[in-house]
């Protein structure tokens, strides 16, 4: 049996059956994880929400910022911005099954037996493997309970910057958030620069990618990440980037995880047509 984790899909398809091919992917043996973000800006949101959800046990998937700013348009808490392209997953008959099927996904995914994490963002210095499941775990909650609707409504927003155990209510899990789906640089005391989209090198003096930060209590951990097209291929201090920039005309990108080391893991990536211009929010 074989295990990949694939990069941000974003509504691409007909690249993600590329992939699949490449890979030689066999749905009665195989399995994959999705780093986040299925949906958006790409042409087939639709179809790609609508193969991982009936691939069931085969596929684990972690939410991105662009599955839960789906979440939010549907349930009247955002507006759909210029270039959003899930419209058909919002007209589509099935919309309310979809949409509880991806409310239910989890913000992280740890495999005991592979000691693989897979995330879609970053994870603040302060945080180790058991208070990154718990919080986590938390925004799971709000997002599956009674609480959905008052989650989706508060979620938006840059604040809190910096965690605190002591965060509490709606700015706690909108920093968890914020985190697990839209990190990409912070400061050594876990500032977040949530603003800063560039390449490493274009941060303001005194910003690191996360997971350089020396000190980071995650550092025994191996972690899966997507989200970040700009940084690149990354395999780097127990960490592996696998968002290769497939919306943008980079690539789609497999990680084999059931074979290899923390150091190095193979690499399978196919070529994409694009559908979004280079430096489109």
């Amino acid at each position: 049996m074989a295990i990949y984790a694939i990069g941000d899909v974003q509504g691409c398809f007909d690249d993600l059956l590329a992939l699949l091919d490449a890979i030689s992917f066999d749905p009665a043996d195989d399995r994959l994880w999705f780093a986040g973000d299925l949906v958006n800006r790409g042409p087939r949101s639709l179809e790609v929400l609508r193969f991982v959800r009936d691939m069931g046990e085969r596929a684990i998937t972690v939410l991105g910022n662009h599955d839960i700013h789906l979440m939010a348009v549907a349930g009247g808490h955002a507006q759909a911005r210029r270039k959003d392209t899930f419209h058909d997953i919002l007209n589509a008959p099935d919309r309310d099954e979809l949409l509880h099927w991806l409310r239910h996904q989890p913000l992280l995914h740890h495999d005991e037996n592979l000691g693989i994490t897979m995330i879609h963002a970053g994870l603040p210095p302060q945080w180790d493997l058991a208070t990154a499941r718990a919080c986590a775990a938390e925004v799971e909650a709000a997002l599956r309970g009674a609480d959905c609707h008052d989650y989706l409504a508060a979620i938006y927003g840059d604040t809190p910057g910096q965690w605190s155990p002591a965060l509490g209510s709606w700015d706690r899990l909108r920093f968890i958030t914020n985190c697990l789906t839209r990190m990409r640089y912070c400061d050594a005391q876990g500032q977040l620069a949530l603003r800063e989209k560039g390449p490493p090198g274009t941060q303001p003096p005194g910003y690191f990618p996360w997971f350089a930060i020396p000190h980071r209590a995650s550092t025994d951990m191996e972690i899966v990440f997507g989200h970040w097209s700009t940084l690149g291929v990354c395999d780097t201090q127990g960490v592996h980037h696998i968002d290769t920039g497939c919306v943008w005309g980079g690539t789609l990108t497999a990680l084999r995880l059931d074979r290899g080391s923390r150091e190095k893991r193979e690499r399978i990536g196919i070529p994409c047509r694009g559908e979004c211009a280079p430096g489109m929010d």
